[in-house]
């Protein structure tokens, strides 16, 4: 049998695309799974994939340093013959294993360089000089892989001037996933959902100052973790915190029943130079669903929002605007679940992950030849 290893020093193992979509997708295909992790919860085997976990590290600078060759270490051990990166500090170890001849696919959930821009604690000019220098790295290593992955279109076309054969492989949700797990006594509360880690870049400031405008004293149900424990802190102290519920992380079956309670889903990023171009997994999951959506108009969102008539896009920095599209959907029922449904249909459609774990399955058998 075929021996696959999935690495990521920095995902959690339960990660949607990484385990739910690719590693599952994978075993299920015929493909021996392994999943190497640093989230501290131990060795496990799950859905006939192996778990190995290198433990938690300390912090940041730590996992760069050490964890990163503690995931070397046990990846060399499992004699792979195919080794899936996940994240950029794991490049290293890619071409060590790449200097061992094994095939190694580089899998790009973001647009590094692009990213790099966004980090609140880099100042302008270092954030810029991090950027550019991370893309001449990418530029010198990622063409000695065996192939790259993109999470989007937009990244597909920056990596393809720096690798000869890049696939974009969307993070478009599994169909029914979120609808067909149980929903029992799941009636519409007054209340709009945000899913997911909450961050300031994120729009959650703006957010909650919306939330404090609306008409209807409608909550938000904030289901992910603060980035920042600091900002949350700090929002916690604001009056618009009495419109907040806030659940933590949750688990698939219980971001379901969120997800079954609430008018609509929200994304309101702010525009930033990585949230542009991105297809927020959210965002899909909550037409998957079928809620109506609340998203920032950037072009690319508003096409498919606008194309498939399920959503409303808003400037994301007006507080106001966001405010009128979340009372308009409560004062409209009837076009909400319309919306709802057009966004669930095109999900059946074109927007699932039954067509990406095709090409998923169509590269590893290029690379296998």
């Amino acid at each position: 049998m075929i021996k696959i290893a999935h690495l990521t020093s920095v995902h959690f193992r339960y990660d949607t695309r990484i385990f739910l979509k690719q590693c599952i997708s994978l075993a299920s295909n015929g493909y021996d799974v392994t999943l190497i992790v640093a989230d501290g919860k131990g060795d496990e085997n799950k859905e006939n994939i192996a778990i190995y976990d290198v433990g938690r590290p300390k912090n940041r600078i730590f996992r760069m340093l050490n964890t990163t060759r503690q995931v070397y270490r046990e990846a060399i051990k499992l004699n792979a013959d195919v080794y899936h990166l996940h994240d950029p500090e794991l490049i290293p170890i890619g071409l060590k294993l790449i200097k061992r001849s094994k095939k190694v696919i580089f899998d790009s959930h973001e647009h590094v360089p692009e990213q790099l821009l966004s980090k609140h604690y880099l100042s302008n000019w270092i954030s810029r000089i991090i950027s550019r220098s991370f893309d001449l790295f990418e530029s010198l290593t990622l063409k000695k892989f065996s192939a790259i992955i993109a999470a989007t279109p937009h990244i597909c076309n920056i990596l393809s001037s720096k690798n000869s054969r890049v696939v974009t492989i969307n993070n478009y949700p599994i169909i029914n996933e979120l609808s067909s797990i149980s929903r029992i006594n799941a009636q519409k509360q007054n209340q709009v959902c945000f899913v997911g880690g909450v961050t300031d870049i994120r729009g959650i400031k703006e957010l909650l100052v919306a939330f404090r405008l609306t008409k209807n004293n409608t909550k938000l149900v904030l289901a992910g973790l603060f980035s920042d424990q600091n900002l949350k802190t700090e929002l916690q102290k604001t009056a618009s915190w009495n419109y907040v519920k806030d659940l933590g992380f949750l688990n698939r079956t219980e971001v379901s029943q969120v997800l079954a309670q609430s008018i609509a889903g929200i994304v309101t990023f702010l525009p930033v130079p990585n949230h542009i171009n991105a297809q927020p997994n959210k965002m899909f999951e909550y037409m998957s669903a079928g809620l109506p959506i609340i998203a920032s108009n950037f072009p690319l969102w508003k096409e498919i929002i606008e194309a498939h008539n399920c959503g409303i896009c808003v400037d994301p920095t007006k507080p106001q605007e966001i405010a009128n599209a979340i009372d308009f959907l409560i004062a409209n029922p009837k076009l909400a679940k319309d919306m709802g449904e057009n966004g669930k249909q095109a999900i059946n459609e074109k927007f699932n992950w039954t067509a990406e774990e095709k090409k998923l399955f169509d590269l590893y058998e290029s690379l296998l030849k």
